[in-house]
């Protein structure tokens, strides 16, 4: 009998103006002060103003740190624990997508067992839990603010570092879509495709198990119902409201499940040439997947399905062909570039990403273990 281990944060908070109603859960925690982890755009922008004034109006003190980089790095993390340590904060409380979250996450974790970040890729290299996080979501999405991974750019190796650690989950995580609404559309179809990505690769690893495949499957079922709708009209609360489920479920999925090669061939694309992880994701997902489907067609069957199709008179091979073809279908349809020429990727660099992606903490989730040389050819077939 085999045993899974469930994670997911202690307090799950979501659904359209729940933003207003968080004072109170984080007063109940107790804490002194917390470090807001945000960047210059969300300040700038007023989005995480409006965190603040919830804060404000519930007496929750706070200092800031805003420098966090759309792929943070090791610097971005040592910078804000100093400040952390500077301000005497006892917590986080992050605002933003992917980025801010993982620098939470690292910010929490080294504040708690110290050292340097690099210490800590891997799987569960922490002793200690980290510092109490307030994970406030505002893309539809990464799904970090549910998850037991982050991950750090290690600016020195021109590597995106993953790191699997149960001590780095959130305690509160915070989905309001209203906080989505202004995001760009460019945006919004990348963090989607990240969100499909998460489902369909949670759907097809080892790793997954009934409860993984229920949430991964109803992601998938409602973002192929709402991702161009919330593409098309950014202010289209209900579809954006039904994507931040989606993102919560998909989150839940992969979290427990695993990742594979998308990922872990994305994560270089993102260390090299510092590129939108979504994009990446969403530009190798029908690839990568193309090939897992000769190892594990009969898991399609239950993702075409999801999508649509009347599976019942359909082969496994029919059914992972119509899944390819409908995220080839999809991407096409939220603006997803199609060549990774386009986005400033050569040819040269295929065998050092290549090497990279094998190493990589998502690469063992994979169905099949591709040698050096497949890999390589999958990165050509969108150069």
């Amino acid at each position: 009998m085999s045993t899974h281990v469930y994670y997911v944060p202690s307090i799950n908070i979501m659904g359209k103006g729940c933003l207003q109603e968080i004072g109170p859960y984080i007063q109940e925690l107790n804490l002194k002060k917390a470090l807001v982890v945000t960047d210059k755009f969300l300040m700038k922008s007023g989005i995480a103003g409006k965190l603040l004034a919830v804060l404000d109006e519930a007496g929750i003190e706070y200092a800031i740190y805003d420098e966090v980089k759309p792929n943070p790095t090791c610097k971005n993390v040592h910078d804000g624990v100093d400040y952390l340590k500077a301000q005497n904060c006892d917590s986080l409380i992050s605002i933003g997508g992917g980025s801010p979250q993982d620098t939470a996450k690292a910010i929490g974790i080294l504040a708690t067992n110290g050292g340097h970040i690099k210490e800590y890729e891997g799987v569960h290299k922490s002793k200690h839990k980290s510092l109490p996080i307030v994970a406030v979501n505002t893309t539809a999405g990464t799904s970090a603010e549910v998850t037991i991974n982050y991950v750090i750019t290690d600016e020195e190796r021109k590597v995106k570092m993953v790191m699997v650690d149960k001590n780095s989950i959130a305690t509160i995580s915070v989905n309001d879509p209203e906080l989505m609404v202004d995001k760009p559309a460019a945006l919004t179809a990348a963090t989607g495709m990240d969100a499909l990505t998460h489902a369909i690769e949670a759907l097809v690893t080892p790793g997954a198990y009934p409860v993984t495949d229920a949430t991964a499957l109803a992601a998938v079922e409602i973002i192929f119902a709402n991702l161009a709708r919330t593409v098309k009209n950014g202010h289209d609360i209900e579809a954006r409201e039904q994507m931040v489920y989606a993102i919560f479920l998909g989150g839940l999925a992969f979290n427990n499940a695993g990742l594979g090669y998308v990922h872990a061939m994305a994560h270089q694309l993102g260390g090299v040439y510092d590129l939108p992880h979504g994009v990446c994701n969403a530009m190798l997902l029908p690839y990568v997947e193309e090939q897992n489907a000769k190892y594990v067609p009969e898991k399609f069957r239950a993702i075409a399905k999801a999508i649509g199709l009347n599976v019942e008179s359909q082969t496994d091979k029919e059914c992972a062909d119509f899944v390819i073809e409908s995220i080839k279908a999809l991407s096409k349809e939220v603006g997803i570039p199609s060549k990774l020429s386009e986005l400033g990727v050569d040819e040269v660099d295929l065998d050092l990403l290549a090497e990279n992606s094998m190493k990589d903490a998502c690469a063992p989730g994979n169905p099949f273990i591709p040698t050096k040389e497949e890999v390589i050819a999958l990165f050509k077939k969108i150069l």
